[in-house]
């Protein structure tokens, strides 16, 4: 049977919930990743993402990106905020360039170490071995000019390439993705020169005392920090992208979309960023609440709805008529919207998890009750065919100037 951990994945405030247990394993479970890793006769499994279904193939290029005008929210003696992005983009050719890692190894053992996967044997996978459908500096694809650029935040703990599955399709279909790790926050993040900053949250959750109102402020301040960052992602974007795709990128012409918190960003992003002209929730709760069913302690994108297109995708049980602060944001929007529960789909169906858990259940041999806990009873093929459907079907807007 699912476990209350595994109960606890629905939404933002969950992850966080969830992460204080997580970390004060932390330490044994890193231990035991890294020196698997190390035994030359252990095998981890590895795992394979599907490739994405655009017209072409898809180029990668990371940036260190620095807000010299903001403190880091987490570590306030750090005197600048850091950030990683990964931008995807069409590519003329791939041939000769290396496919990127879906995570490099520092990263890999910080997300084996802590991360939302319960009753996944963290040791068992070798996380920096799955390889995305993306290449490394492959050149931009020159016939294609003026590309919509697309922002994407992932969930509570998961780092930017935990949403590589959509990210890669919808750079294969003519988009410019910006995924954004926010830095103390995701599991694990690494810079150049293999320095990794680990989260903060469970620390953060742990002084909390589990005192509702201080729990509630770390939601607002988690939100908060997410939606500076992609607005400083925003900002620096036109001359932080490399001579590579800077041309390409057409900032007048910008949506964001994102997982559980990744989600609630997005739309928060839109509703304080006029630069943002469509934005996707995928099974983010859009209030500061422990429960996605919980009334009250709306956001002010609920409050006030937005006057753009959008789009919430939902796991089975999830709509406006069951998630409060969904039905707020219809009720208060003038923009168009699309609303999908994802029948059979939970709350990681909108992550990678959808099509890597039933890889690792396959090979570990876990049991259908761990699988449906963390990824439901849709087939991994229909989830992402769902997901890619509805997103390029929203940002598609982007290219024929239909916002309203």
């Amino acid at each position: 049977m699912p476990t209350r951990r595994t109960a606890l994945l629905t939404t933002a405030a969950a992850a966080l919930a969830l992460a204080a247990p997580a970390h004060a394993a932390v330490n044994d479970r890193a231990t035991r990743a890294l020196k698997t890793h190390r035994e030359p006769g252990s095998r981890r499994i590895r795992l394979a993402l599907p490739a994405p279904t655009g017209n072409h193939p898809v180029g990668t290029v990371s940036l260190h990106l620095v807000d010299r005008a903001r403190r880091d929210p987490w570590l306030p003696d750090r005197p600048h905020r850091e950030l990683m992005v990964d931008v995807r983009y069409p590519a003329r050719t791939v041939h000769g360039h290396p496919r990127a890692p879906q995570m490099r190894r520092g990263a890999a053992d910080g997300f084996a170490a802590l991360n939302n996967l319960a009753d996944v044997p963290a040791d068992r996978v070798d996380w920096a071995a799955t390889l995305t459908h993306a290449y490394e500096r492959a050149p931009l694809d020159s016939g294609v000019r003026s590309l919509p650029v697309v922002l994407y935040s992932p969930g509570v703990l998961d780092p930017r390439t935990y949403g590589t599955t959509t990210a890669d399709d919808l750079a294969s279909r003519g988009f410019l993705v910006v995924m954004v790790d926010h830095t103390y926050d995701a599991t694990a993040v690494e810079f150049p020169g293999g320095r990794v900053e680990h989260s903060r949250l469970p620390d953060e959750l742990e002084g909390t005392g589990g005192a509702e109102e201080q729990v509630r402020a770390l939601l607002r301040k988690t939100l908060a920090v997410r939606v500076a960052d992609l607005r400083f992602v925003l900002d620096a974007l036109p001359s932080a992208l490399p001579p590579l795709v800077r041309r390409a990128g057409d900032l007048a012409r910008v949506g964001a979309y994102g997982q559980s918190a990744g989600g609630f960003a997005a739309m928060q992003l839109m509703h304080d960023d006029q630069r943002v002209r469509c934005a996707a929730n995928l099974d983010g709760v859009l209030a500061h609440v422990q429960d996605d069913k919980q009334p009250g302690h709306f956001s002010s994108v609920a409050v006030d709805g937005v006057d753009r297109p959008y789009l919430l995708l939902g796991k089975e049980g999830n709509s406006p008529d069951t998630v409060p602060s969904w039905g707020a944001l219809v009720r208060n929007s003038s923009g168009p919207g699309r609303v999908k529960e994802v029948r059979g789909a939970a709350h990681g169906s909108f992550t990678d998890s959808q099509v890597l858990i039933p890889q690792v259940a396959r090979e570990l041999g876990l049991s259908a009750d761990v699988v449906e806990a963390l990824v439901g009873r849709i087939a991994p093929e229909r989830s992402v065919a769902v997901q890619q459907a509805a997103l390029a079907g929203l940002f598609g807007r982007l290219r024929t100037n239909g916002t309203s």
